[in-house]
């Protein structure tokens, strides 16, 4: 077990308390906050992580207006949220291509990463909107009506997948009676 996995309790600290690295980690920080995106030409949808790094929530969806104001309200939340790197869905065509759509993104990725000054990383997020929808389904829920929770939902795949695939995260974590 890493002694990051050892600091038992760490979820039920609130945001505020959580304001300085946790102790015990020698070389390497004790927590991680990334906020995974799903940009559309009409809304972003935001989510963000534990400070473990182990799941993904979704947080907010921005109702786009200007470049100015998607910076505003997201350098809200990488301050309150300590934010140390942007997971951006890609959406690549079916044939892992890079469409149209994709190059939009990617020119918005890096405006909004020079703007905040954060590195940003990209994430295949191809069918994470389908999924999302379906997971409204399974809600009973009406897809048409829920748009920017859509997006949420979408935003927390996508950070999920990046979570899951960095060394040493939820796939190799392993639960006390194992």
């Amino acid at each position: 077990m890493t002694e990051e996995q050892g600091q038992g309790g760490q979820d039920s600290l609130s945001a505020s308390s959580l304001s300085v690295p946790l102790a015990n980690s020698p070389n390497t920080k004790s927590f991680i906050s990334a906020l995974g995106l799903d940009v559309g030409t009409k809304r972003i949808g935001v989510a963000g992580c534990d400070r473990t790094g182990l799941i993904a929530t979704g947080i907010t969806t921005i109702e786009r207006t200007s470049f100015d104001r998607d910076v505003e309200q997201m350098q809200q939340l990488v301050n309150e949220r300590e934010v140390q790197v942007l997971v951006v869905g890609l959406p690549y065509s079916m044939d892992g291509s890079l469409g149209f759509q994709a190059r939009l993104v990617q020119k918005f990725a890096s405006r909004i990463s020079k703007a905040l000054k954060l590195p940003v990383e990209y994430v295949d997020e191809r069918l994470t909107s389908y999924q999302a929808e379906q997971m409204l389904i399974a809600e009973n829920r009406s897809p048409s009506r829920n748009k920017a929770l859509i997006d949420r939902k979408a935003a927390s795949l996508i950070l999920q997948q990046w979570l899951d695939s960095k060394p040493g995260n939820s796939k190799s974590y392993r639960l006390p009676h194992e």
